[in-house]
């Protein structure tokens, strides 16, 4: 399909001033749901208010952001939108309010851009996302932080860049907290990032973000064993002969060279990270798609 009709609804929060109209969500809600204490509950959660810089607003439109029920009032409001485009026989995905539209040229992609804009905006009173909303090709275009190139998935560049951003605090030597601390809150960021990024088919840069995040970890080593006699010591102990211990003792470089010498890198090997608390991307990537 050489196009690619991406759109996104602005669903209101009480944060982003956008304006779901209560009577409307209600009035779909009520077609499934004949509990006049359930309707009444849900008219409350709605109109409960919203505490900003301590004082306490009315809400008379949009969903609260951020809470467990506006989830499943989203795909209340929008399960009209997937009907009609079920019904004009359009190939689409959506989550939430991000959504996509598959047509098969720029023309196609104009044309049903304007025609759900005007479904959206005067039958379901919803505003659509200008600055995010466009009809590019599949290969140009993001959805949930994906792209598509070719038949594969990758997770899109800037997700990847905070993803480094995010290693490089966790990682740092200013961040005087125990190894143990460290690697625990290290693994947990990991874990969840790989656990949404998974799916990426992108298998390249792993390796070698691996590589990088365990040198970043033998630096923290290094930074707590910054006295010679404590840093020859714990070299020793983790199986390094002692003229190269000393050497590394000795040494006047930086925690980041030193991290890349052998010495450092056979007594803080992978399998000895790995036994205090490390998490291999590469490890969660692989046993994701090649399980068996």
């Amino acid at each position: 399909m050489a196009g690619f009709c991406s759109c996104k609804t602005r669903l209101p929060t009480f944060h982003g001033g956008h304006t779901v109209n209560h009577d409307v969500l209600m009035s779909r809600v009520s077609r499934k749901i004949r509990d006049k204490r359930l309707l009444k509950l849900i008219g409350r959660y709605l109109r409960s208010g919203v505490m900003i810089e301590g004082n306490v607003y009315p809400t008379r439109v949009g969903m609260p952001q951020g809470g467990p029920l506006s989830p499943l009032l989203s795909n209340v409001v929008l399960d009209e939108l997937d009907k009609e485009l079920e019904y004009r026989g359009h190939c689409f995905a959506r989550y939430c309010d991000d959504f996509v539209i598959l047509v098969k040229s720029q023309r196609a992609g104009d044309r049903v851009m304007h025609s759900i804009t005007q479904f959206i905006e005067r039958k379901l009173k919803l505003k659509i996302n200008s600055r995010k909303s466009k009809v590019v090709k599949a290969t140009e275009s993001e959805f949930l932080s994906f792209t598509f190139t070719g038949k594969k998935v990758r997770w899109a560049q800037k997700c990847l860049d905070r993803f480094k951003y995010r290693i490089l605090k966790l990682t740092s030597r200013r961040w005087g907290v125990s190894m143990q601390h460290r690697l625990r809150k290290l693994a947990q960021y990991i874990r969840g990032w790989m656990g949404y990024f998974r799916l990426s088919e992108y298998y390249r840069p792993i390796p070698l973000l691996d590589q990088w995040i365990r040198r970043r970890i033998r630096c923290c080593f290094l930074k707590q064993w910054r006295k010679p006699k404590t840093r020859f010591k714990n070299l020793v102990r983790l199986g390094v002969d002692k003229v190269n211990a000393a050497k590394i003792a000795a040494s006047s470089k930086g925690y980041y060279r030193l991290s890349k010498t052998y010495a450092v890198q056979q007594a803080l090997n992978n399998n000895y990270l790995a036994k205090i608390g490390f998490v291999s991307l590469k490890d969660l990537w692989i046993r994701f798609h090649h399980h068996r």
